[in-house]
């Protein structure tokens, strides 16, 4: 008993280990420490804009406008004078905000939608399944469009149609996981012990479906980031003058001859974040595939 103990000990707890294997997987994989530098500093940007930057995103300076990169406006400026850089530093918490915050409302309804439904089957996978199917013959920028249009712009409508978007895909990446872990011996064995099934499906079944669910979401975070910037162009995203990186790369589109830099950044800034999301999404699925 002893002996079992201090094994128990040697292998360490279950955070532990992941501890260990994370801290294995950044000295072997450079690409994923560049990935998670890159997340870090979009989080501190999101938290603490004012860290980052002492100028006002929305300040208008018309004898200072279309200015270019300079030691006092590092990304230049727009049309009106306002700061190009300050105006993408408060706007990564508008635009990383609202698509985290849409994937998180997908992944949630989503999800649970396809867990019933993979577990139980029958009547509410039949169901579920054709719902799913309608909105998923939709093209994502399409239908972003069409939901955008209908309930209007802002934060809350530009989620919610987001988050409408995509929930077919957690929907049924969740269903597929569910029927594979119902067909399992332990579930089996669970109902023999006397388990309840919504017992068993929380309390067994979720715990293996949530790292699809995981994956998935960091595979769909750079695509929703493109819909979302896609959105913020057509003018279907936050109103003005609320910085949105989506409505500065607009905002550049008549100015792109003679004043390049008004629509260059803020395509770095979307295409930096979704390089960074797409190597700490990699990095997470080889963790879980060894797992």
């Amino acid at each position: 008993m002893t002996d079992m103990c201090a094994d128990r000990e040697a292998a360490g707890t279950p955070c532990s280990r992941w501890a260990r294997r994370f801290g294995r997987s950044l000295r072997r994989h450079p690409e994923m420490a560049f990935g998670f530098a890159i997340i870090a500093v979009l989080l501190a940007m999101v938290a603490v804009p004012g860290a980052f930057t002492a100028r006002s995103p929305i300040a208008i300076d018309v004898a200072k406008g279309l200015q270019p990169p300079s030691a006092e406006h590092w990304f230049g400026t727009d049309d009106i004078g306002r700061d190009i850089y300050a105006r993408l530093v408060y706007g990564a918490r508008v635009t990383l905000g609202t698509v985290a915050g849409a994937l998180a409302l997908s992944a949630l309804f989503g999800g649970l939608c396809g867990l019933i439904a993979g577990y139980f089957g029958r009547w509410t996978d039949l169901v579920g399944g054709r719902l799913v199917d309608v909105v998923l013959s939709f093209p994502p920028i399409i239908l972003g469009v069409v939901i955008t249009g209908i309930l209007g712009t802002g934060v809350g409508n530009l989620m919610l149609a987001l988050s409408l978007v995509y929930l077919p895909v957690f929907y049924r990446i969740a269903r597929s996981g569910a029927i594979a872990e119902a067909a399992c011996t332990y579930v089996e064995a669970a109902r023999a012990l006397g388990y309840g099934e919504a017992r068993i499906l929380f309390g067994h079944v979720l715990r293996n479906v949530v790292p699809l669910v995981l994956v998935q979401y960091m595979i769909l975070f750079p695509l929703a980031l493109q819909i979302q910037a896609a959105l913020g162009f057509l003018g279907l995203g936050v109103p003005p003058p609320t910085p949105d990186w989506g409505a500065v790369l607009e905002q550049g589109k008549n100015y792109l001859m003679f004043a390049p830099w008004i629509s260059l950044f803020p395509g770095l800034f979307i295409l930096v974040s979704a390089l960074g999301v797409i190597l700490v999404g990699r990095a997470v699925q080889r963790m879980i595939d060894t797992a």
